[in-house]
């Protein structure tokens, strides 16, 4: 088959695209991993610590950070063991199952989040110099990935608008976004990545 000049420089550009986010993904874990020598940490220990300060209680156990972060059970178990020997978190029994749990920050942990969550401090810099029409632009086109790779199953737990039950895309209104939870219109600018509020489609 032929393949024509412009299929072929598309073709090029989709690659492009590819490889820039794969360099975006290696600058995040650089990050994470010179935040988690400074502390005596593992960077999934960090990325479990963030998460549970920005999440409610009902997420924060092995089960549920298993599915987060695509890991195994053991492997979050053993995350949070050391956590807990660190005196950073503490447990938090389940009422209806003895064997169950979740955790949360103690004092010092709370303290050690606060710092933590900057790690992408730098990357944000350059960010924010960004034009808003940029930024706009560029946050569409990510949400329709997120979403398209959840929808693959490439991305197993996403708590974005696009897959809540809340959402809703109003086809008589221009294909407006609307969120039914609190009765308002969306603009692309207003889709969350992790809404509190998130409740999956059924």
């Amino acid at each position: 088959m032929i393949v024509t000049g412009f299929s072929y420089m598309e073709k090029q550009l989709d690659s492009k695209i590819v490889m820039g986010l794969e360099r975006i993904a290696e600058v995040f874990k650089v990050l994470l991993w010179e935040e988690a020598k400074q502390h005596g940490l593992s960077p999934i220990q960090i990325q479990i610590l963030i998460f549970i300060k920005q999440h409610s209680i009902e997420l924060a156990n092995v089960t549920y950070l298993s599915k987060e972060f695509n890991l195994t059970k053991p492997t979050v178990s053993d995350a949070i063991r050391i956590l807990l020997k660190k005196g950073i978190i503490h447990k938090i029994p389940s009422p209806t199952d003895k064997r169950a749990y979740s955790i949360a920050l103690t004092e010092h942990g709370k303290a050690l989040v606060e710092q933590l969550q900057n790690f992408s401090k730098p990357l944000e810099k350059y960010v924010t110099e960004l034009s808003l029409e940029t930024k706009t632009d560029f946050f569409k086109t990510l949400t329709h990935l997120i979403f398209q790779l959840n929808k693959s199953n490439v991305i197993t737990v996403q708590r974005m608008c696009f897959s809540c039950h809340h959402y809703e895309k109003r086809q008589d209104k221009e294909n407006q976004h609307f969120c039914k939870l609190l009765q308002t219109q969306l603009t692309n600018k207003n889709i969350q990545l992790d809404c509190p509020e998130f409740q999956e489609k059924i």
